[in-house]
């Protein structure tokens, strides 16, 4: 190969097939694919795309989604109509100004938000990596990385797409990947490359790799691939171990190789298989393909790597407030064309009965033929003035109410980080309200309930409790921040990190407790980690953080592992190194739950030799590393050398294997354990066996032949490590924290008090979300039943649901969803232990959630699922978290709302009505797609509880009155119709008509909807049951709707028929008739401004001088206005717009009109007081009397409630069995994972010594230090001599 490799897509190059053959074009940098005609054929790049438009389909898609509105395309029709003279009486710029406004206002909006997205898309695109382009490594971004590209990656890189992995630094092709954004798991994953390709690792030799790989199309299945490559002839099968997908981080490898086999946009899909070919390129040569090849192409938009075909797509959300408008808009424009109907029908039989005796003065127009002809006119005329019903300018205060409410969140405190520096960000404004009806919160695990970090907290060691703080009382002290921990500096392998808070368990180390030093030996010895040297620093590769935490514990109380070979472990113990014989691992699987290490000392003939190295001080010597090495071998025969089985791992299976002498022993460590499970802890038992010699070497015969059998072996051999592992002593048990994120169990406490029902979506193994369940206090030990599902077929999972099903509604304890609410307005401490009352809860794995979310079951385990109070589902994929979103979404009809920090969270965040991505460890992809993001799972209370119920509350609130003081504003048109022989006329001014909703009554509105709160943040976050009134709708619906309009339809009643009345019996004082039209029009315009501004003072529930400001500036304004329109002056400007001179001066002096004014104001706003004070008084709601309260205690200063944490009693649970994965002990003895330069045929430091730098630098930085030896450094010479 003399050219860039590149994988030519079969798909691509079917059309060309049909033709006869392709030609070579003109490469950019490589040979390009062109047909035969000379086009150039579709190329296949790895860009990324999470935005919606660009700039060609911003405009019209945006105005696609702007008019699913049937507002705005309802104002449309208005603008229309208003261009027709002759059935408009309004000029057409009311309609045209409002519309545009919104439409560019909503535009500029949604191109912001797209353009950060375009922004964080670059981001990722433009990142580099090393492709091999013409015989070299290249940098080249991430977006120009094709198909069949080889790329090259080192530690700790990101990959950048599906590669195919040809070849590594560690032997045997073997490579370590984090795979955190795909699944949520942070334990190193194995891939190893093919044999014949693992040798590949020289330029040359890739650049002269030609070879064909046929695999499966793009699909979103993370644990599945299949595919062969034929290569020299031979065919060779690939599978998932092969493959290094995006999103992985390349871990503890120095550099690997891979072959891109999905990259980015895919046009075509090729059915029924993907046909990647991989070619030399040269000027002469063409290619032919036959005819039979020619499969259907299918168009697909999306891309091809895992990574993002789990992303799913990028959804135009919508409110539920959004979708009740639209539907109440189409019965405003019915009532509207009711009401257009009515007059035009008047207007007919008005034209037929008394028209006709007006015609000398008031002639039809040339056009107009009929009565009915005028009928139909007038109707078109009503339309219009009419309008206001719903006006344009309620959709420009919905935005702008949006807008303060994200900023209200992106300026909340309590929400902000300063561990991280991160503040919560709104990163959408349309979907404020929604936060305030949620009633399914789909949650992630690792990253978002838990910091992804485990804490070596406390151990039992020999029936002793270390761990806790006393005081000098003897009393258990709490540890807090401000607790003084251990000093370990008197100890230079220690881990600055770590930290231990019980002085008395170093102590006991210094004083060489027997039993204490043998359990930590054992914590050195029993694991699967891996040592490395970074920046200086020993560092571990741990297959699961449990077993990083236990080696850290064991390394800072002077047991440090610091290398390994395949048949051997060194530690440096108590200042000295001692390397142990390897003899076996006995591997841990779900069945075994633990683990077991065969060793003795280190013994290189066939004799127990114990070979230590003894270090005169390794703190304060000049001792060379060579020095060290050498020193490490003098030994000498010890007649008591012993063999040794250590084992951890879940205690309930430990015990079952222990010596009875150990039955004292073992009650005692019961007992500790209940209490650290109480803790939420993650426990674990250490035991441990003297063998002899002979039997080893029995047993040793044993597993050697068994390990080699083809049928059975796994059931033989885990019959043959029982065998050896009975009678063990028990050492002591570890409890780990797996650590929460702060708040979390309190916050899950009160989201469950407001009925919101919370699952968990983890890509995790089933035990290690159950016990996190524990730990956050989703489950308890008084749990009725946890029904788990693991069937593998169809038959066995339907039958596992029905019959959990049956069982929960065959008893009387059946939650019922529909209970009243918890009376917990006095019970601030009680939150926490009322919401903790479990009933039912379901788990369920990955392969039985993929068949009950088929069609035939998803209703029966979607029924059985809402009948649990929570829900767990294990070993998910991302694609199956957005399913079982989504099935939530379409039957139960309910806001869903979605929490995850990493990319395996992104698909479903999308598909649920609102995304929330965690600032967290594994990357910025689920805050990219989310709607909302914040740091930690605590302040996800606050944004539900107090940002969203108040946004629901204040937008509730800002349309019941908006469409109240609308239809109390246009209604007096319909009514003054019958007084104006059905013409259209209209009461008030244009100028008043225009004004209205923009100038008067827009800002009191606005304030309300922006500050109003029925009870303060405190009370909304002791009291959770006040959010089921967004859950249940009951804010604002259909009957509010309703409701409100009819308010809105009697206040226009008597705004126009109160002043009528009056005025067509009063008199000027001077005896003058007060019956003009312009004195009715002021008139009812002052009662209408001054009735809905008392209006929305009884609506206020919290007065802020904003709200004051406006209100009252909106009244001065309305005068001001009113005086300076009717003025001399302007009708001396412009005589033909103001031409109502003096209209209001001549009104608004007369004290009658005042009275008359005074008098409809009582009239339309006593009727609804009397209202409120009856339903407050004698119905009270929760939130009635929850204000009261808070006024009597307006003076007092509201406290945070502090919710107590409820220990649990009992379930221990397994640390290190629920977060280990089966396979690396036999990783570890067949030497595969060991670099070559470790690996000799004789026992040699060498090969234990891959940290050798790091203890050099430790020597060496020993003589600006001075620090205490662990031991005695004499008595160790003397054991030498």
């Amino acid at each position: 190969m003399t050219d860039r490799h590149r994988l030519a897509v079969f798909m691509e190059i079917t059309q060309a097939c049909s033709r006869g053959q392709l030609q070579q074009g003109k490469p950019r940098r490589g040979p390009r694919k062109r047909w035969h005609s000379g086009k150039e054929s579709p190329t296949l790049d790895n860009r990324i795309k999470t935005s919606k438009y660009n700039i060609f389909t911003f405009l019209p898609v945006n105005l696609f989604e702007q008019f699913q509105r049937v507002a705005n395309a309802y104002f449309v029709v208005l603008l229309i109509l208003q261009l027709i003279p002759e059935i408009s009486s309004l000029s057409w710029f009311t309609t045209v100004v409002p519309l545009v406004l919104v439409l560019v206002i909503t535009a500029v909006k949604d191109a912001t938000d797209d353009y950060f997205r375009h922004k964080s898309d670059q981001q990722v695109n433009n990142r580099k990596s090393q492709v091999l382009i013409r015989g070299s490594l290249q940098k080249e971004k991430w977006m120009n990385v094709r198909v069949g590209d080889i790329i090259k990656l080192e530690n700790n890189q990101f990959v950048a797409a599906d590669i195919l992995l040809l070849c590594s630094s560690e032997p045997y092709g073997l490579c370590y990947v984090e795979t955190a954004e795909l699944d949520g798991e942070t334990n190193l994953k194995v891939r190893q490359a093919l044999s014949v390709t693992s040798d590949l690792g020289d330029v040359s030799k890739l650049h002269d790799f030609d070879g064909e790989v046929i695999c499966e199309p793009p699909n979103n299945k993370l644990d599945k691939f299949t595919g062969t490559l034929n290569w020299r002839g031979n065919k060779y099968s690939l599978d998932n171990e092969k493959i290094l997908l995006r999103g992985c981080i390349l871990r503890n490898t120095e550099w690997c190789f891979g072959m891109v086999i999905f990259a980015g946009l895919l046009f075509f899909i090729l059915s029924p298989i993907l046909v990647i070919f991989i070619w030399s390129f040269h000027s002469s040569d063409y290619y032919f393909f036959p005819s039979f090849f020619s499969y259907v192409s299918l168009p697909l938009t999306g891309l091809q790597t895992k990574l993002m075909q789990n992303c799913g797509k990028t959804k135009f959300k919508r409110t539920s407030i959004d979708k009740l408008m639209n539907t109440l808009v189409l019965w405003i424009f019915a009532f509207l064309i009711c009401m257009g109907v009515i007059m035009a029908i008047g207007n007919t039989v008005w034209e037929i009965w008394v028209g006709r005796s007006f015609e000398m003065f008031l002639p039809w127009a040339e056009f107009q033929s009929s009565a009915v002809f005028s009928g139909f006119l007038t109707f078109w005329s009503y339309i219009i003035i009419l309008n206001t019903v719903v006006p344009i300018s309620l959709y420009v205060s919905v935005e702008v109410l949006r807008l303060g409410h994200s900023f209200f969140i992106n300026w909340d405190v309590k929400m902000y980080n300063s561990q991280t520096d991160t503040a919560a960000v709104a990163r959408t404004t349309t979907l404020n309200e929604e936060l305030g009806q949620v009633e399914f919160i789909f949650s992630d695990k690792t990253g978002t309930l838990t910091e992804n970090i485990m804490v070596f907290n406390k151990c039992s060691i020999n029936g002793t409790t270390y761990g806790d703080v006393y005081d000098e009382f003897g009393h258990r002290v709490e540890i807090t921040e401000k607790t003084a921990c251990v000093d370990f500096s008197f100890n230079l392998l220690s881990d600055g990190s770590f930290k231990f808070y019980d002085n008395t368990l170093v102590e006991a180390v210094k004083q060489k407790d027997p039993a204490v030093h043998e359990f930590f030996r054992l914590l050195a010895l029993c694991h699967t980690v891996m040592p490395e040297e970074s920046e200086g620093k020993l560092v571990y590769q741990a297959q699961s953080p449990d077993e990083g935490a236990l080696v850290t514990a064991a390394r800072n109380f002077g047991f440090a592992f610091c290398a390994r070979t395949p048949e051997s472990v060194t530690v440096c113990e108590m200042g000295h190194a001692v390397t142990y014989q390897l003899l076996a691992i006995l591997d841990f699987n779900n069945t075994r739950k633990r683990m077991s290490v065969i060793g003795s000392i280190f013994t290189p003939k066939s004799k127990t030799i114990k070979h230590y190295l003894i270090i005169e001080d390794i703190f304060n010597t000049s001792m060379t590393f060579s020095k060290y090495c050498s020193a490490l071998f003098c030994s000498v025969r010890d007649e008591e050398g012993r063999i040794k089985l250590y084992c951890k791992g879940a205690d309930t299976i430990i015990f079952d294997l222990l010596d009875p002498s150990s039955k004292d022993l073992v009650y005692t460590t019961s007992e500790q354990l209940n209490y650290f499970a109480g803790e939420g802890l993650r426990t674990l038992a250490l035991a441990y066996k003297e063998l002899d010699e002979e039997y080893c070497d029995v047993w040793m015969k044993k597993f050697l032949f068994l390990s080699s059998v083809l049928e059975s072996r796994e059931d033989q051999l885990a019959a043959l490590y029982e065998e050896i592992e009975q009678g063990m002593k028990l050492l002591g048990a570890t409890a780990i924290e797996d650590k929460l994120q702060e708040g979390v169990p309190e916050t899950i406490s009160r989201l469950n008090l407001a009925d919101i029902k919370i699952w968990v979506l983890t890509g995790d193994k089933q035990e290690t979300a159950v016990n996190i369940a524990y730990s956050c206090n989703m489950l308890r030990d008084d749990t009725t039943e946890v029904f788990v599902v693991s069937g593998h077929t169809l038959m066995e999972v339907q039958q596992q649901l029905r019959r959990a099903k049956e069982h929960i509604l065959s008893l009387s304890r059946v939650s019922d969803t529909g209970d009243d609410e918890k009376n917990d307005m006095y019970g601030d401490d009680s939150v926490f232990e009322e919401a903790i009352i479990a009933e039912y809860a379901l788990v369920i794995n990955g392969h039985s959630l993929a068949h009950a979310l088929e069609p035939p079951l998803e209703v029966l385990f979607l029924d059985l699922a809402c009948l649990c109070k929570s829900v767990i589902c294990c070993r998910v994929t991302p694609m199956q978290k957005a399913q079982v979103v989504e099935l939530v979404r379409r039957h139960k009809r309910a806001v869903t709302l979605a929490v995850g920090d990493g990319a395996n969270d992104v698909s479903m965040i999308k598909t649920s009505h609102i995304g929330v991505g965690i600032s967290g460890q594994e990357g910025m992809q689920a805050v990219l797609a989310s709607d909302f993001s914040f740091a930690q799972f605590r302040c996800l209370q606050r944004l539900l509880l107090v940002h969203g119920r108040w946004s629901y509350f204040r937008m509730s609130s800002f349309l019941s009155y908006f469409f109240y003081k609308n239809f109390a504003f246009t209604l007096v048109h319909f009514w003054y119709g019958f007084f104006c022989g059905f013409s259209a006329q209209t009461v008030y001014d244009e100028w008043f008509i225009t004004l209205f909703n923009i100038v008067y009554t827009s800002l009191p509105v606005l304030a309300m909807g922006l500050f109003d709160q029925d009870v303060n943040d405190q009370n909304s976050l002791r009291h959770p049951s006040l959010y089921k009134s967004g859950q249940s709708h009951l804010l604002f619906n259909k009957r509010q709707f309703f409701l409100c309009t009819l308010h809105g339809i009697t206040t226009s009643f008597l705004l126009f028929f109160v002043p009528y009345g009056a005025f067509s019996v009063m008199v000027k004082e001077d005896g003058s008739q007060l019956s003009d039209q312009q004195t009715l029009a002021v008139t009812i315009a002052t009662s209408l401004v001054i009735v809905v501004s008392v209006q929305i003072g009884l609506d206020t529930h919290y007065w802020t001088g904003v709200n004051h400001l406006f209100v009252w500036g909106s009244l001065t304004m309305y005068f001001v206005v009113l005086f300076a329109m009717q003025s001399d002056g302007l009708f001396g400007i412009f005589p033909n717009t103001f031409s109502c001179v003096g209209a209001s001066r001549n009104c608004l002096s007369e004290t009658s009109v005042w009275l008359v004014i005074l008098l409809t104001t009582a009239v339309c706003i006593v009727p609804d007081l009397f209202i409120r004070s009856i339903r407050v008084n004698l119905f009270p709601t929760q939130t009635d009397k929850l204000r009261r309260l808070q006024q009597s205690r307006k003076k007092q200063r509201p406290q945070e409630q502090n919710l107590r944490r409820v220990r649990r009693t009992s379930s221990r649970r397994s640390a290190y069995a629920f977060s280990h994965q089966q396979g690396f002990g036999e990783l570890i003895t067949s030497g595969k994972n060991m670099r070559a330069n470790r690996i000799s045929s004789t026992c040699s430091y060498e090969r234990t010594a891959p940290s050798s730098n790091f203890i050099d630098n430790v020597i060496k930085r020993t003589n600006a230090v001075s620090c205490v030896s662990f031991g005695s450094p004499n008595k160790h010479q003397s054991n030498t001599e």
